[in-house]
């Protein structure tokens, strides 16, 4: 008999991914079939994302197009503890998990469709790495659940609780895995990369019968002696980060870091509940540059939070300025159920935001457009990540897959999605590249 199958949707961030690929990889041991058709799928499983009150919506219908082409749907996910919610927007809804419940998911799958009695885990075999939802060559490696701030803008502690480390060995064990599967790029992600083992006193584990600590520098260093990019995202600015920049240096680990800085304003972070002063920073960013001259450092931040002032906005394009960021995402802030920051007083009035988040994508377009300026006539290495019949899309060491930019390799369509290789880069844009080829390497 065939296998039953499931059908999947995946919304929301890179962590919300990984916890898909940890369900869809347990629903395949099981002896589950994962189609895309809803039509042939005997139950729908969608992840929601429940940050923002329009991802919100953005999840309500995903699940509402699901019941109406399907009707048998578990929900799961960072809107799953909004159930009452969920269930009066759409009550025919089988179950109702939250974030990483990954056992109760699968569960309600079992209990929606039966599991096959013909299936045997131990011939039935699934590749070390598990189901990836990335493509072949780079992947997301989560190295803890949750965080410890209390920004007053974000729910996620309420979503997906306190920090909780992966014991080292396990993420190491991991890592390894996906290289030997042929993943070139390692993304790590968290909540909070560089507050790795902090839950857990650093405690020392092991990986290979040799002593490592859960701690951001060990695991980067371990993960810098496989044969493959590593990237850090998600990373606060915290003191400890300084050891981690010798380490891109050379050549150990990419140089970039994804640090959300979110604002510079110090009564805005004030009322946000971040930590970090923003005039320390711009003096750390200069000693990283000068420790690591070819670090890229991409950060987000938020225009028209309450009572953020013009002189408030003003500072920030100042600070924009000083810091000559390389990749910058904004949002306009958006209220969020549940969040502090609602009851703040002096809100921005939504045309304000507007204008705010046009002036500040103006400002860093023309700093990114000098920036990659001065990258024309030099030689970098790229990572291939699409080929058509027009050529190769690329990414360098400053460029994540889907937010940042890409290098275009015009005319080179022999190339192979994974094929890493040296290019020369002969023009630039605001934010993307285009080059040819050197080498293979």
């Amino acid at each position: 008999m065939a296998n039953p199958k499931v059908g999947f949707i995946s919304l929301g961030c890179p962590k919300a991914l990984v916890d898909s690929e940890r369900i869809l990889t347990q629903l395949k041991l099981d002896g589950y079939d994962v189609t895309p058709s809803y039509a042939d799928a005997e139950v729908v499983v969608v992840n929601t994302c429940g940050f923002l009150d329009s991802a919100k919506q953005e999840s309500l219908d995903a699940i509402g197009e699901a019941m109406a082409e399907n009707g048998r749907v578990i929900v799961t996910g960072c809107m799953g503890g909004e159930e009452g919610l969920i269930r009066d927007t759409h009550p025919g809804v089988l179950a109702v998990t939250g974030a990483h419940q990954y056992e109760e998911v699968v569960s309600a799958v079992h209990d929606s469709v039966a599991p096959p009695t013909d299936h045997n885990p131990y011939t039935d075999l699934l590749p070390p790495q598990g189901v990836k939802l990335t493509p072949r060559h780079y992947a997301y490696l989560k190295i803890s659940e949750g965080c410890n701030h209390s920004c007053s803008f974000c729910i996620i502690p309420d979503l997906r609780g306190k920090l909780v480390s992966r014991p080292v060995g396990e993420v190491l064990d991991e890592a390894e895995r996906l290289v030997k599967s042929g993943v070139r790029e390692l993304l790590v992600i968290s909540q909070d990369t560089s507050a790795y083992g902090v839950d857990i006193k650093y405690r020392t584990g092991f990986w290979q019968g040799k002593p490592v600590k859960s701690r951001m520098l060990e695991l980067c260093e371990a993960l810098g002696d496989m044969d493959a990019w590593v990237r850090l995202h998600y990373v606060y600015p915290y003191p400890h980060v300084d050891n981690v920049i010798p380490l891109m240096a050379e050549g150990k680990i990419l140089p970039y870091l994804d640090i959300p800085f979110q604002h510079s304003s110090p009564s805005v972070l004030k009322a946000m509940k971040r930590p970090g002063d923003q005039i320390k920073t711009l003096g750390r960013i200069q000693r990283w540059r000068e420790m690591c001259p070819e670090l890229t450092l991409r950060s987000t931040f938020i225009t028209g939070f309450p009572g953020e002032t013009e002189d408030d906005f003003k500072h920030l394009l100042d600070w924009l300025q000083e810091a000559q960021l390389d990749r910058v995402g904004c949002f306009k802030y958006e209220a969020v159920e549940g969040a502090p920051a609602n009851a703040l007083p002096n809100p921005v009035p939504e045309e304000v935001k507007q204008e705010r988040w046009e002036r500040l994508m103006e400002t860093q377009q023309a700093i990114s457009t000098a920036r990659l300026a001065k990258k024309v006539g030099s030689t970098i290495e790229v990572l291939v990540d699409e080929v058509d019949e027009e050529g190769a899309v690329a990414r360098s060491w400053a460029d994540a897959p889907d937010i940042d930019g890409n290098v275009y390799l015009n005319g080179e369509c022999d190339l192979q999605p994974g094929d890493k290789l040296t290019v020369l880069v002969e023009h630039a844009d605001e934010y993307d590249l285009w080059a040819s080829p050197l080498a293979s390497s």
